[in-house]
């Protein structure tokens, strides 16, 4: 195995056990055992677990922002709930990291995986934009596409512990609620565009 596919093993290692347990709970032992590599490997490749917790997280968000990229063809409304498809799946398959991610106070959280963090939300507004084809936001429009975004965030955490909603439900909830939170800022801002 190259280096390369021996690193992202101990990674795929990680994320499968994040799939179980907190991040903070999984330990090198864990991961080793997972991966069926040694101690020494392990060190190989990662100076020591946060290291390791940090590149997995990273993972994740990647998975998040290529979530988002899956755009389906169509009025903005079915574009966005594809997307938001792409989201819920993502989170679902690392529930325990994405949960890390969020979660406020994580030991896990990091300078990096804030900034990991920004950059999805940043896709996620740059996508609605997209949808929306608005090129020149106002700043209500920004405002309301953000406030939205921590929407979505607080409700995937809520959905990924409780799971009180029906699935299938999820996406189309979602994007009715910024139906209405862009009709509730049009009613302020006449420059921002309604879903069609």
């Amino acid at each position: 195995m190259s280096p390369e596919a021996r690193r992202e093993d101990l990674i795929r290692a990680a994320l499968d056990l994040f799939g179980s347990r907190a991040p903070e709970l999984v330990t090198v032992d864990d991961i080793i055992a997972r991966a069926e590599v040694s101690r020494p490997l392990f060190y190989r490749y990662f100076s020591n677990l946060r290291e390791l917790q940090v590149e997995a997280l990273k993972t994740v968000t990647e998975g998040l922002i290529d979530g988002l990229a899956g755009l389906e063809e169509g009025p903005p409304e079915t574009r966005l709930r594809a997307a938001v498809r792409g989201l819920i799946d993502v989170a679902d398959h690392y529930r325990a990291g994405y949960v890390a991610l969020l979660r406020s106070g994580s030991v896990i959280a990091t300078s990096e995986t804030d900034a990991a963090i920004d950059e999805v939300r940043n896709r996620a507004v740059e996508l609605i934009l997209g949808a929306l084809g608005v090129s020149e936001p106002s700043p209500m429009l920004l405002l309301t596409l953000r406030c939205w975004t921590a929407v979505v965030e607080g409700a995937l955490l809520s959905w990924l512990q409780e799971r009180s909603v029906p699935r299938e439900a999820l996406d189309g909830w979602l994007v009715d609620q910024l139906t209405v939170m862009l009709s509730a800022t049009a009613a302020h801002d006449s420059s921002v565009p309604q879903m069609s």
